[in-house]
C-alpha cells in the first residue's frame, strides 16, 4: 500500500487493475457492493483487483477542525480489503492540488497516468473534481476517452441507504446490532495500550486503556465486547466507553477493557475491540462500593450478551 499524487507511479505488475474508487471507510456493505462489481470484472477480464482510497479522508481535509468522524485506521481498513480479495490498495494522497483539479484532471492524472486503470468502479452518488463538478456520468465519459470502463453502483439497503454516516449514526447511538448489520461485522477500535491510573486493578478489574483518537465517539456506557489479541487471540470483555464521573471526570473519554479470564501486561501493544452491545449507559455512582457492585453486575451482563456471538 502506498499513497499516490498525481505524478506517482506504481510497478507495472500493478497498472491497470480493476479498481474501486471510493472512501470506503468502513468498509461496509455498500462498500463490498462497489468492490464486488469491480471484482467482477477483474475475474472477466483476468487484471488484478485494486482499490484506490483517499488518504486523508477528504472531509478532514476540508474541514480540519470537525469532531473525530472515523469508523476505521488506515490498517483496519487494508485487513477488511484484503478479506474481500483486494490484490492492490493505493492511498491517493488528498491534498490541495487534488482539490483544485478538474474532473478531466482528475481522470487524466490519477486514474490513466498513474494507475493506469483498465476499469473503475464507484458507487452511483460518487462526486470528485473541484467543487464535486464531476459524478458518475461525467466519468463514465473520461474513461470512454481515457480507456478504462466505468460501472455505477446502485445504494444498498433500499430505502434506508448503506452509508458511512449511517454506520456512524447507529454507533453514536450506542446500536451495535444496526452498527454490525450496515458493517457486515462488529465494529471496533484499535489502538495501543496505554498507562492509566490502575484504578481498575485496585478494584479488582484491571483494564486495557486504549484513546479513541480520531474515532467516532460512541455513545458513552458500558459494553459487552470482545478483544483481539493477535495471533487469531479472541477473547470476550466488559468495556467502557466514558469520563470516569465516579472517581475524577477524565478530560475526554476513553475506552477500558476488563478481558476475562485473562492475566498478562499488554502496556504498549495493540489490541482491537469489538463492541458488542451497549448494555447501560455511563453514570456516576454514590460510593466507589456501588461502583464496584456495579462493575460486577457488568461482568454477568456481558458474559450474558455475549452467549453465541
Amino acid at each position: 500500500m502506498a499513497t499516490l499524487g498525481p505524478s506517482s507511479t506504481i510497478p507495472e505488475d500493478a497498472r491497470g487493475a480493476a479498481i474501486a474508487l471510493g472512501n470506503f471507510d468502513g468498509v461496509h456493505r455498500g462498500h463490498q457492493a462497489v468492490i464486488a462489481s469491480a471484482r467482477d470484472v477483474a475475474e472477466r477480464t483476468g487484471a488484478p483487483l485494486g482499490v484506490a482510497v483517499f488518504e486523508p479522508h477528504p472531509r478532514r481535509f476540508f474541514q480540519p477542525d470537525t469532531p473525530p468522524f472515523r469508523l476505521q485506521s488506515p490498517a483496519q481498513r487494508a485487513r477488511a480489503l484484503a478479506e474481500l480479495g483486494v490484490e492492490e490498495v493505493f492511498e491517493i494522497g488528498f491534498d490541495q492540488s487534488l482539490a483544485q483539479s478538474t474532473d478531466r484532471e482528475f481522470a487524466e492524472r490519477l486514474l490513466r497516468d498513474c494507475l493506469g486503470a483498465s476499469h473503475v468502479s464507484v458507487g452511483a452518488e460518487f462526486r470528485f473534481g473541484r467543487g464535486r463538478m464531476g459524478d458518475a456520468e461525467s466519468l463514465r465519459r473520461l474513461g470512454e476517452e481515457f480507456g478504462f470502463t466505468v460501472a455505477a453502483v446502485s445504494p444498498v439497503g433500499g430505502k434506508r441507504k448503506i452509508s458511512s454516516s449511517s454506520v456512524r449514526q447507529a454507533i453514536a447511538a450506542g446500536d451495535m446490532k444496526q452498527a454490525m448489520d450496515l458493517l457486515g461485522r462488529p465494529w471496533a477500535i484499535e489502538g495501543e495500550v496505554l498507562r492509566g491510573f490502575g484504578r481498575g486493578r485496585e478494584f479488582g478489574f484491571p483494564t486495557a486503556n486504549v484513546a479513541l483518537g480520531d474515532y467516532v465517539q460512541p455513545r458513552l456506557g458500558i459494553y459487552a465486547a470482545r478483544v483481539h489479541l493477535g495471533d487469531g487471540i479472541l477473547l470476550p470483555a466488559v468495556a467502557s466507553v466514558g469520563v470516569n464521573p465516579t472517581v475524577g471526570a477524565l478530560p475526554a473519554p476513553l475506552l477500558e477493557t476488563h478481558l476475562f479470564d485473562f492475566s498478562g501486561d499488554l502496556y504498549g501493544k495493540t489490541i482491537e475491540v469489538e463492541l458488542i452491545a451497549l448494555l447501560r449507559e455511563e453514570a456516576k455512582f454514590e460510593s466507589i462500593d456501588a461502583l464496584k457492585a456495579q462493575m460486577k453486575d457488568d461482568v454477568i451482563a456481558a458474559r450474558r450478551a455475549l452467549v453465541g456471538v
